[in-house]
C-alpha cells in the first residue's frame, strides 16, 4: 500500500495564526500523526491535492516542507496505520453519540408537525457535520458504519418515510414454499429482494421472471399488483424487511445501498455503492439469463451481507468493552 506523507516547519519568528491554521487544515483533511512533525494520508488523488496545496501554502509563510509517497513505514505495519485513522474517525464518530441519544428518544414519542420539523432541522445539521467526517473516514470505521445506520432510520422517521405507509405485518410463517415471482432481466432491488426472501424468508422458495403474477403466486417488484414493492420512498428491498420485521443493521445498511442504487436521490452514501453499482451494470450489458443473473446475484448480496454483519458484530464488541 502507498501512503502520502508530509513533513514541514515554519519559521521560529512566525506568528502562531499561520501554525494553528495549518494543523487546522490538516486534521480537516483527515490526516493522522503518528509521530512529531509527521503527517499521513492514504495515496489517493484528492489527498495528494490537499497535501500539495498545503505544501505550497507552507513556503509561502517562509518554512519548508516535504512531500514524499511511501510503501511502508519501520516498526508500523500498513494495518496499524489503517487502525490509526479508523481510531480517529470513531473518535470523532463520538461527538454524535449525545445529540442522536436525544433525538432517538424524541421520535420515539408521537410528535406535532412543529415538533417534527425542529427535530428535523437539527438532524439536519448533524448530517452536514457528518458527511464531513465522512468524507475522511477513509477506512470504514466501525463507529462510521453504525451512525449511518443510525442517522438513515432517524431519516426515515423525521422525514414521515414508512409512518402513515400501508406496509402490512408479514408472518414468516405464512410465506413458506412460495413460488415468488419478479419481473425479467433481474437489477439491484429485485436481486437483493431475491436474496432476502431466500435467506430470511422462505428458502425454499421458487423463483420465476414474467411480466403478470398468476393467483397463488407472489409478485415482488412489479410494475403492477404484486405483494410487495415500492412504498412511498421505499424500494421492495426495503419494504420487505418493514413487512416482516428484519432488524439486523446489517440488513438495514444493505437497504441503504439498494435504495441509493435502485432510486438515486442522493439520501445515501457508502462506499460500496459504486463498486456494486458497476457490477450491477456490467451483468447487463451481456447475455446472462435470469436465472444466471440471479445466481450471481445470490453470491453478491451474500458477500454482501457477511462483510456487513461481521463489521457490525465487531462494533458491537467494541461497545461492550
Amino acid at each position: 500500500m502507498t501512503w502520502l506523507v508530509l513533513t514541514y516547519s515554519l519559521p521560529a519568528s512566525n506568528r502562531s495564526s499561520p501554525r494553528v491554521a495549518i494543523w487546522r487544515k490538516l486534521s480537516r483533511m483527515g490526516a493522522i500523526s503518528p509521530r512529531g512533525g509527521v503527517h499521513i494520508l492514504p495515496a489517493r488523488a484528492e489527498c495528494l491535492e490537499s497535501f500539495q496545496w498545503l505544501n505550497k501554502e507552507v513556503q509561502q509563510h517562509g518554512g519548508e516542507s516535504l512531500l514524499m509517497r511511501v510503501e511502508s513505514f519501520e516498526g508500523m505495519t500498513n494495518a496499524e496505520v489503517i487502525g490509526l485513522f479508523q481510531e480517529k474517525s470513531d473518535k470523532e464518530y463520538e461527538s454524535f453519540e449525545a445529540p442522536l441519544n436525544a433525538l432517538e428518544k424524541a421520535v420515539s414519542k408521537k410528535l406535532k408537525p412543529d415538533a417534527r420539523l425542529k427535530h428535523f432541522n437539527e438532524f439536519q445539521k448533524l448530517r452536514k457535520s457528518q458527511k464531513e467526517i465522512l468524507k475522511t473516514d477513509f477506512f470504514n470505521s466501525p463507529a462510521g458504519a453504525r451512525i449511518v445506520s443510525r442517522f438513515a432510520k432517524l431519516d426515515r422517521l423525521l422525514s414521515g418515510d414508512g409512518e402513515g405507509l400501508e406496509i402490512s405485518p408479514a408472518s414468516i410463517a405464512a410465506f413458506q414454499n412460495k413460488v415468488w415471482v419478479t419481473r425479467p432481466r433481474p437489477h439491484v432491488d429485485r436481486l437483493s429482494s431475491a436474496w432476502l426472501i431466500r435467506r430470511y424468508i422462505d428458502t425454499q422458495a421458487e423463483i420465476r421472471y414474467a411480466r403478470a403474477v398468476e393467483p397463488g403466486q407472489i409478485g415482488f417488484d412489479m410494475k403492477e399488483g404484486g405483494t410487495f414493492g415500492h412504498v412511498g420512498s421505499f424500494c421492495t428491498f426495503e419494504t420487505i424487511l418493514t413487512a416482516f420485521d428484519l432488524q439486523d443493521p446489517a440488513l438495514w445498511k444493505m437497504a441503504e445501498i439498494v435504495h441509493e442504487i435502485d432510486l438515486r436521490d442522493g439520501r445515501y452514501t457508502h462506499p460500496e455503492i459504486v463498486a456494486i453499482d458497476l457490477i450491477l451494470k456490467g451483468w447487463l450489458l451481456t447475455n446472462l439469463g435470469d436465472d444466471q443473473l440471479e445466481l450471481y446475484g445470490i453470491a453478491l448480496f451474500e458477500g454482501l451481507f457477511q462483510a456487513l454483519h461481521k463489521e457490525s458484530s465487531s462494533t458491537t464488541a467494541k461497545r461492550k468493552k
